[in-house]
């Protein structure tokens, strides 16, 4: 082909067609790897947002529970009441910080009165006190005061009045018992017990102190009604 050729008219049609054809192959060849192609660059443009998208808080830092007061309370009084709306337990104290992680009242110079099942009134009073949720459990820190009234229950069996003192004592009101690892004075009616350290369970009627155990047992009076009649004691090993 000579150069007058390639420049004519016709020679410049033919390169427009064959430019053409050309570009119809490219485009035939690309729109083949034209959908992943698109996959990719969407897995790129996925990637890009992960990684400079704000954090707003870490794991750690979400499940992480600080051990803080949520709400106080001065010179109160609670009441707690069962599920058909019989009266269980009242607490009172000068002042209380309640703390959301281990839902535990902390409450100074505290006073609780709880009835248990079978009618028997406990009253138990201290310097502070770290109650549980419902309040069936109780521990009472300094000059600790435990009291279960003398009473008669439902089956009309006889309990003499037992008295806890400690500078620690752990009240499960709900159970009728206490316990402590500290020294503790057991007074049952006009008799007294120390220990180092004691268990007592009223629904089994057992004390169980232990370590150096010392016992004052005062007489019983002639007037008390002899055989089954009689006030039952419990044991104290």
């Amino acid at each position: 082909m000579t150069v007058a050729a390639a420049f004519s008219p016709g020679g410049a049609l033919y390169g427009v067609r064959r430019a053409g054809q050309v570009a119809l192959y490219l485009w035939n060849r690309l729109s083949i790897y034209m959908p992943l192609l698109m996959m990719g660059a969407l897995a790129l443009s996925t990637y890009w947002l992960v990684r400079n998208a704000p954090l707003l808080s870490s794991p750690e830092a979400a499940s992480e529970t600080r051990h803080e007061v949520d709400y106080f309370m001065r010179r109160f009084t609670i009441k707690n009441f069962d599920e058909i709306g019989k009266f269980k337990s009242e607490v009172y104290g000068a002042e209380a910080r309640h703390f959301s992680d281990t839902d535990i009242l902390e409450i100074d110079r505290v006073r609780i009165r709880s009835i248990n099942p079978k009618g028997l009134v406990t009253v138990a009073t201290a310097n502070r006190a770290y109650s549980n949720g419902d309040g069936s459990e109780v521990q009472l820190v300094g000059n600790a005061v435990v009291v279960r009234e003398a009473g008669q229950d439902a089956s009309g069996k006889q309990s003499q009045r037992m008295e806890f003192r400690g500078e620690f004592l752990h009240a499960f009101l709900n159970e009728d018992r206490v316990q402590s690892h500290q020294p503790v004075l057991l007074i049952r009616g006009a008799d007294q017990f120390t220990g180092d350290n004691f268990a007592y369970d009223n629904l089994e009627q057992v004390a169980n102190l232990k370590g150096r155990v010392r016992g004052v047992l005062m007489p019983r009076s002639r007037a008390a009604p002899a055989g089954p009649a009689a006030n039952p004691t419990p044991p104290v090993r």
